[in-house]
């Protein structure tokens, strides 16, 4: 008996055609789901890469050659005046762009005339025409067609900025009026009094591109301590915490260098010496105070045998009006009571300290952390006592007591080249200076660390080229940007065409991988009872 529910059997014909898979499409929601599980299409990848390839390349030569004008190699200029306390320094100073870099040439010299600005504080028009012979130099050094582009600054240091600020206004007015004819590039406020820690850093900048550490890590950097006429410098990097008003920051390249930076105003050597003199005669230096009722003066910084009339001395009205001299100071060279007598000087208010370091005067200090370069009357007084630049303060020593305890005429014969001026002064000096590196600074006698050093190679460590480094470097920045600033930045009609054409290129990129896309189809096969999906080819 028959099921009513059998199967029902289909027999073909041997000659039909039939296929045996039926086409069956499904619906689009089924389509759609199956289509999102398919591999996205890796020619639109490799195209839009490719756009964004020539794209960089479009840009790098627009960058190139609008800016190809500027990367000659042709030497560039720039001169720097530094109002020193016993001088007036010209600087001409040349760089040129290679490899897309400036390299400095410091060659093409200086000239020095003196007094310094601070000089004319009676004739402020008299420091003008001070300058006009440095010009005279500077134009000599760079080509006349450059005069116009050849940027040249005024910079006074410590000895204008002892003076009053109406004083200092005068003289740098006066000096204004000579540059803006010079002409040089110049602008009003190129003219101008640098602060301490300004010149500080500047000389850290030379000493350490000399050295070849300028852009490298902080720690390799070369501290550097300055001892100038009228104050003294101490510039170097520090990890420890400090005061705002003693901390710099110098960006050089990519590296960012956190410095310790400050001067020390009256503790140069000629200020110092000055000041020295004025102790000596006052209750504050109590072997000279015991001979007060006397009127004999006794100085250990002179060697015996000099006589200099007291009434020659510069001192202030009011210690000369407290101390009534009247006569002649008598000299007694002896290094360790003029390196005593000195030290007494530099540690002068040191009771005021509101910091927990303060080695010079009241002065905030940090510790001194790494390698260190003593520059300027450091370099002079080492070299006058014929000692190498790696001598030990231990060295100096020998040398100062040696030297303070000869009698003047015997030093005469000695030296009989040098004034008697600049002679006199070198028992202070070898004594102040270990007074001041070693007493207060902390330096050991025998410190290894540190040396006396004017010059590197043939690179003079003057501040003067601290700041044209600088100063070129950031002007360089500014005009030659890397590529990528540079096609941000620009908005000429050039830098419009190459965002057109990136997004023609990315439109086309994107056609073609839709045009290349298979279009797939889902189709029931009823042999293996099952949707597979399929490539249809287009029409």
């Amino acid at each position: 008996m028959r099921r009513s529910h059998a199967r029902t059997r289909f027999y073909s014909k041997p000659n039909s055609q039939m296929d045996p898979v039926k086409l069956q499409i499904r619906p689009n929601q089924r389509s759609s789901n199956l289509f999102s599980k398919t591999k996205p299409s890796t020619s639109f990848l490799s195209i839009f890469f490719s756009s964004v390839l020539i794209l960089i390349a479009l840009s790098f030569c627009y960058v190139f050659f609008s800016n190809g004008d500027s990367l000659d190699s042709g030497n560039r200029y720039g001169i720097i005046i530094d109002g020193g306390s016993t001088g007036t320094r010209i600087h001409v100073f040349a760089y040129r762009i290679e490899g897309g870099k400036p390299v400095f040439d410091f060659g093409d010299g200086a000239m020095r005339v003196n007094p310094g600005l601070s000089a004319h504080v009676n004739d402020p028009e008299g420091a003008g025409r001070s300058l006009e012979e440095l010009l005279e130099f500077g134009k000599g050094r760079v080509p006349k067609k450059l005069w116009g582009e050849t940027e040249i600054r005024l910079m006074a240091t410590a000895g204008m900025r002892l003076l009053d600020s109406e004083v200092q206004d005068r003289i740098l007015e006066s000096c204004r009026k000579v540059l803006r004819k010079s002409g040089f590039k110049f602008r009003d406020d190129w003219a101008s009094v640098i602060t301490g820690s300004d010149e500080g850093v500047y000389a850290w900048v030379v000493a350490n591109y000399a050295l070849g550490t300028l852009g490298g890590d902080p720690p390799e950097t070369t501290g550097i301590i300055e001892l100038g006429g009228a104050s003294a410098q101490v510039t170097f990097v520090s990890n420890d915490p400090m005061p705002p008003e003693f901390s710099r920051t110098v960006k050089f390249g990519n590296i960012t260098y956190s410095i310790y930076s400050h001067s020390f105003l009256h503790f140069g050597q000629n200020a110092a010496f000055e000041a020295l003199r004025e102790s000596l005669v006052s209750v504050d230096y109590q072997p000279a105070s015991e001979s007060l009722e006397k009127g004999i003066f006794v100085d250990p910084c002179i060697p015996k045998g000099y006589s200099h009339a007291m009434e020659s001395w510069k001192l202030s009205p009011g210690s000369m009006e407290k101390n009534k001299i009247l006569s002649n100071l008598h000299a007694r060279g002896n290094f360790s009571e003029c390196r005593s007598a000195a030290l007494t000087l530099i540690q002068k208010g040191k009771e005021k300290c509101s910091c927990q370091q303060c080695y010079i005067g009241s002065t905030f200090t940090p510790k001194l952390q790494g390698k260190f370069l003593a520059t300027e009357n450091f370099f002079y007084t080492s070299k006058f006592f014929g000692l190498g630049p790696r001598a030990f303060l231990s060295d100096l020593i020998v040398a100062g007591e040696h030297f303070c305890g000869e009698d003047w005429s015997t030093l005469k014969k000695k030296h009989h080249s040098f004034d008697s001026d600049d002679l006199m002064h070198y028992c202070f000096s070898s004594a102040y200076i270990v007074a001041l590196l070693h007493d207060s600074l902390g330096i050991a006698l025998d410190d290894e660390r540190i040396g006396c050093a004017n010059q590197i190679g043939n690179i003079p460590l003057d501040w003067a080229l601290g700041a044209f480094i600088l100063q070129s470097t950031a002007v360089f920045e500014m005009q030659h940007p890397d590529w990528i600033t540079t096609v941000i930045n620009d908005d000429s009609p050039t830098l419009v065409s190459l965002i057109a054409i990136a997004i023609l290129l990315m439109f086309v990129a994107w056609s073609v991988s839709k045009w290349r896309k298979p279009q797939l189809k889902t189709v029931y096969d009823l042999e293996k009872g099952r949707y597979i999906v399929t490539r249809v080819g287009r029409s």
